[in-house]
């Protein structure tokens, strides 16, 4: 039996694909350019919360207006993260459309997109999508340029300022006392992503790790009260201990945390 396809309806499929996804791109460019404002806004948070005379706790107790915009920024990174990891179309999408521009730009045609999303853009942007916690990573990146770039100000500044954090955070999510009082999951959710985000960042700029025996963050009690919720909960956040972090394969690292997460 010969079997005939029937190509006519080729240029509708990709002006149906092209229409789908250009809004998307769109969407995508927004995101990119909100992750360069939370750079910037996480680096003058920062210095904030760290510089002197006052020690990191002083900070926290005093600007708990500021720490609390620190955990929001913290708390939408991992949530927007987790997301991204559930959606990898996000990545087809983004790559069907620059192979779109691309193949015009030979042809000599110009969308009218490309003045939102031109060629640069597009690289730049296909870089941070590439990362499999783009958010996550910009804020990595940021919070260690913050630590080499302000060489006068003490390294443990900002190191027991993320570890207090977390240590908060944990706190507050082992104490019945505490937990009781949240008025819903949400709250129990923004906590817990808040103390692992401020664990990787630590992790990130502290020469030893959170893992280390020496660190200032209780990762086998932040570990155990996340292992302590459910699993659909706690799944995307201990999935960026193991893949986010530097240092967790370290031969320094207690095999018993290592345990614990795998």
């Amino acid at each position: 039996m010969e079997v005939k396809l029937d190509l006519s309806s080729k240029p509708l499929f990709f002006g149906l694909a092209w229409n789908s996804v250009c809004p998307l791109v769109i969407r995508l460019k927004k995101f990119y350019a909100f992750s360069l404002k939370l750079e910037e806004a996480l680096q003058s948070l920062l210095e904030s919360l760290t510089c002197p005379p006052y020690t990191p706790t002083q900070h926290l107790e005093r600007e708990q207006a500021l720490a609390k915009q620190f955990a929001e920024i913290l708390h939408f990174t991992l949530r927007f993260d987790e997301l991204k990891m559930r959606i990898p179309a996000i990545q087809n999408d983004f790559s069907y459309y620059r192979r779109t521009i691309s193949r015009n730009r030979l042809n000599n045609m110009n969308l009218d997109i490309e003045n939102e999303v031109n060629n640069e853009m597009a690289n730049r942007m296909s870089l941070f999508y590439a990362e499999a916690t783009p958010m996550l990573k910009t804020l990595s990146t940021a919070t260690t340029n913050f630590v080499t770039e302000n060489k006068t100000l003490p390294l443990e500044n900002t190191t027991d300022c993320l570890s207090t954090m977390a240590s908060v955070c944990k706190v507050m999510l082992e104490t019945p006392e505490y937990t009781s009082r949240f008025n819903s999951e949400d709250t129990l959710l923004f906590c817990m992503r808040v103390m692992v985000g401020v664990i990787i960042l630590y992790d990130h700029v502290h020469p030893n790790g959170a893992f280390n025996k020496s660190s200032k963050i209780d990762m086998k009690g932040c570990i155990k009260v996340l292992k302590d919720q459910p699993a659909d909960n706690v799944e995307g956040l201990l999935n960026a201990l193991k893949f986010t972090t530097k240092h967790l394969n370290d031969e320094s690292t207690p095999k018993n945390i290592r345990t614990m997460l795998q």
